[in-house]
């Protein structure tokens, strides 16, 4: 039995009309927690929202004015916000290292998978003070981790989004925010497309988007401000032990203000 009662809590998921961001939803929902849901997908969020009894919101979150609106309409409906999943995210579709960047697409992706992530966080910042604290979750994947050579332009925007976490996780902790990342490997969704066949063809282990909702309410209970956790298919999520790297305010001064 779950130990997290979200009971009296606002969330709002980003990309929660289907896949991952559907299924953690109706677990934000069963946990106890009211629901907005936002989407492109007009008549997806409205259904995963009815479902749940939560709101559909209809945005763009590669737009920097949609943000804002969101937490301002969830706090007008709710009066209060606590957990904001920022979840929405597409793949590359294209390699990235060579000349043929076709670079309409490239804008795209990194609207979504980088800009929605830091308009997403910034909108609720204040909304999260407002409530005396909160939780901030960022999809990001293992690929946010390790090299992924099929697909270099969508580990240059998962890898963005970790570092993001890290640092904004240590800047908002002292305001009894967490934000904290979720790496998954790959999971069974509609993000695969034609490649899920290659999966199943060698019996490549996939994760569902239940075992993302699980990750997630492990991430919401026990997670550390700037922690990035990692979920495999069969695994358990945990926290992602970094190497010793020097940090910061470990560095000489020149080298931290550029002077070096």
């Amino acid at each position: 039995m779950s130990t997290v009662d979200l009971t009296g809590r606002v969330a709002l998921v980003t990309g929660g009309a289907g896949g991952i961001g559907a299924a953690v939803v109706r677990r934000l929902a069963r946990l106890g927690a009211s629901v907005a849901v936002l989407d492109l997908d007009a008549a997806g969020a409205q259904r995963i929202a009815s479902a749940v009894g939560g709101i559909a919101v209809v945005g763009d979150v590669t737009d920097p004015d949609v943000m804002p609106a969101v937490v301002a309409q969830v706090e007008k409906e709710f009066g209060r916000l606590d957990i904001v999943h920022l979840n929405a995210g597409i793949g590359g579709g294209q390699a990235g290292v060579d000349d043929a960047l076709d670079v309409a697409r490239y804008r795209k992706l990194v609207g979504v998978n980088v800009d929605h992530v830091v308009y997403g966080l910034c909108a609720a910042v204040p909304a999260l003070r407002r409530a005396g604290g909160g939780k901030i979750v960022i999809t990001s994947s293992l690929a946010g981790l390790a090299a992924m050579p099929s697909d270099p332009l969508y580990t240059l925007t998962k890898h963005a989004v970790v570092g993001y976490v890290r640092a904004a996780g240590k800047a908002l902790a002292a305001d009894g925010i967490v934000v904290a990342a979720l790496c998954p490997g790959f999971v069974d969704t509609l993000l695969l497309g034609a490649a899920k066949e290659e999966f199943v063809a060698v019996s490549f282990p996939l994760l569902t988007p239940t075992d993302i909702a699980d990750a997630l309410e492990s991430v919401i209970a026990e997670a550390e401000p700037g922690e990035a956790w990692i979920i495999q298919a069969g695994g358990k999520a945990s926290a992602y032990q970094f190497r010793g790297v020097p940090g910061v305010g470990q560095m000489p001064p020149d080298v931290v203000l550029g002077r070096a």
